[in-house]
């Protein structure tokens, strides 16, 4: 019966085709060929070829790229979840488009600066000085919104917002809050953080060279300063030094048209190369005691600022891998080999897979770690291991991401090459791996393994 069925079929459907069609169709196809093998055909066959001549070719919907697997922002507030999506539309539509050729340049988008402004969201956790005072949680899902567009910019803004600006909320006083907090929050005046010296990174607690010795005039300061994030257009520089006489660490705002201080760029960088990072020289500068951090005394009291800060910089690194993630997923379902898209293939989704649940597990770590910050429960080695895992993981997306696009991964037209560069910045700043593990270890053991 099913025979007599499709034979029926396939009259009606000759029955549509008119002589001029009929004609073309027995120029490329021998029609009594093909219908003695069309009468050969069993049921199964028959069937298989009319649905091939009733269908019509659909393009296939594909699911929405979600990076957020696990759905973490159904925990944001609506306020919140609104201050995500902005943040995401003004990296979109303000930076996505420059991004490629400023990293590319070496350097800086200016014009950026006063858009930063409009947004008011710099000092995002502080209260009063026209800061936003919001939950750490959301400072971390902006890092992480920033990365995802671009690991430089997203460092921009945390020296601006988080190391400058947190130095002087925690460590100032009223006068130097007043002075410096408002503009810096509407990007009016920029701020750079000056810790690590070019033969002291890692051991800045006990180790700094550069040195400050109060006069009758206020204080001098001589030293170095290297990869000093917004140094060369920064209207102030935060700069760590010992004390000559206590042998303690003490902070100061240094301006930048103070006498003795100077800038040079750092060139040929691989990495974060929109982030203008400065060789800072203080040769017998000269700073007045009302910029001296009036709460600044010991390393504790930087310590406090890095702590602080360092919670962003594991979400940031969640974003530079959200990012290659996302470009790279996109990419493997658009481009082609032997006729398929290659997310197709079995080797590409594991690749995709294993990039997914790496981002997965950092998205609901960095999660809890804000949340433990929001409860004042944060401790130097929540931070730190939350810096050294995502740290770790990110190398691993990128690298994925690189490896599923072929040799179209190292353009940077294709969104990844970037993210991978940007990574390896992002591994050692604030803490090297190594140094945040032996502060995990130290919690852990109860011993420290430090020199």
């Amino acid at each position: 019966m099913g025979f007599f069925q499709n034979i029926k079929q396939g009259y009606r459907l000759f029955q549509k085709i008119d002589m001029n069609q009929l004609a073309k169709l027995n120029e490329k196809v021998n029609l009594a060929e093909a219908m003695e093998k069309f009468a050969q055909l069993d049921d199964n066959q028959l069937n298989s070829l009319m649905k091939m001549l009733n269908s019509t070719k659909k393009k296939k919907e594909l699911p929405e790229i979600n990076p957020d697997f696990y759905e973490l922002s159904d925990k944001l507030t609506p306020d919140q979840r609104a201050l995500q999506l902005k943040v995401r539309n003004f990296m979109e539509t303000e930076v996505a488009p420059i991004v490629n050729e400023y990293w590319l340049k070496d350097e800086f988008p200016h014009e950026l600066i006063p858009k930063f402004g409009a947004l008011g969201l710099a000092g995002v956790t502080y209260e009063g000085y026209g800061c936003p005072n919001l939950p750490f949680l959301m400072e971390g899902v902006l890092a992480n919104e920033m990365a995802r567009v671009d690991a430089s910019i997203a460092t921009f803004f945390g020296v601006q917002s988080g190391l400058t600006m947190g130095s002087i909320y925690l460590c100032g006083s009223e006068e130097q809050k007043q002075e410096w907090l408002p503009a810096m929050n509407k990007f009016e005046k920029i701020g750079a953080f000056g810790l690590t010296e070019p033969e002291v990174g890692s051991g800045a607690a006990g180790g700094l060279t550069t040195t400050c010795q109060k006069t009758t005039d206020g204080w001098v300061l001589n030293g170095q300063k290297k990869w000093i994030g917004n140094a060369t257009f920064a209207d102030v520089v935060v700069i760590w030094a010992r004390d000559l006489e206590d042998g303690e660490v003490k902070g100061f705002l240094v301006r930048k048209e103070n006498p003795g201080f100077s800038v040079e760029k750092i060139k040929g960088k691989m990495a974060l190369r929109i982030v203008q990072n400065g060789l800072i020289t203080l040769k017998d500068c000269v700073v007045e005691e009302k910029d001296r951090l009036a709460h600044a005394n010991s390393f504790k009291d930087t310590a406090n600022v890095l702590r602080m800060t360092r919670a962003g910089v594991a979400w940031m690194a969640v974003g530079c891998a959200r990012g290659a993630y996302e470009n790279a997923l996109d990419y493997t379902r658009k481009r082609k080999q032997f006729g398929k898209p290659i997310a197709s293939f079995q080797l590409i989704q594991n690749h995709l897979v294993e990039m997914l649940s790496n981002l997965t597990a950092m998205q609901t770590l960095v999660f809890r770690l804000s949340e433990l910050q929001d409860e004042d429960r944060l401790l130097d080695e929540h931070a730190s291991l939350a810096k050294v895992f995502c740290t770790l993981r990110t190398r691993d997306i990128v690298r994925g991401a690189r490896e599923v696009m072929g040799g179209n991964g190292i353009l940077l037209e294709h969104n990844v090459a970037r993210f991978v560069a940007d990574a390896e910045a992002i591994y050692s700043y604030e803490g090297t791996k190594e140094i945040n593990t032996l502060i995990v270890g130290r919690s852990i053991t109860g011993f420290s393994a430090f020199v």
